[in-house]
């Protein structure tokens, strides 16, 4: 065995050799975590938006505000079976809202959150985007 798989093998990588650097760091964020339900509910929420079909249908929804099956499959180029499906998703994680007339059904964002996390999150993105531009030398850079 070499002398460096001798060191790696002695320490592992992933690993820490202290247990806690800053306890009253860890109490006071132990504190403000939030509980399990907040954080199973959470993740079930991303879950929800992790799909570009879905994402889709809520920018539409953000940017066209309450809209029919058909209206979204249309802008949204997809058959209207799989955007009602991606519908029945989006309501059970509480993510759209529904609203009957007679037999048509209107969907729009479930509230202002859902709004905000998609506005923050699409200017995230999008600014990141924009920084790398800035930052990245251009194809005659060398």
């Amino acid at each position: 065995m070499s002398k460096r798989a001798d060191i790696a093998a002695a320490t592992p990588l992933d690993g820490c050799d202290v247990r806690m650097v800053d306890p009253e760091r860890v109490v006071a964020v132990r504190a403000v975590m939030p509980d399990a339900e907040a954080v199973n509910d959470l993740a079930e929420v991303f879950s929800v938006l992790a799909d570009p079909g879905r994402v889709r249908i809520i920018t539409a929804l953000l940017e066209g505000g309450e809209m029919c099956v058909c209206d979204l499959a249309a802008v949204c180029a997809s058959s209207e079976s799989s955007v009602s499906h991606a519908l029945r998703l989006l309501r059970a994680g509480r993510v759209v809202t529904v609203r009957r007339s007679g037999r048509m059904a209107y969907y729009r964002l479930a509230d202002s959150h859902v709004r905000l996390l998609l506005d923050l999150a699409l200017t995230h993105f999008g600014h990141e985007t924009s920084a790398n531009r800035e930052t990245l030398p251009g194809p005659d850079a060398r």
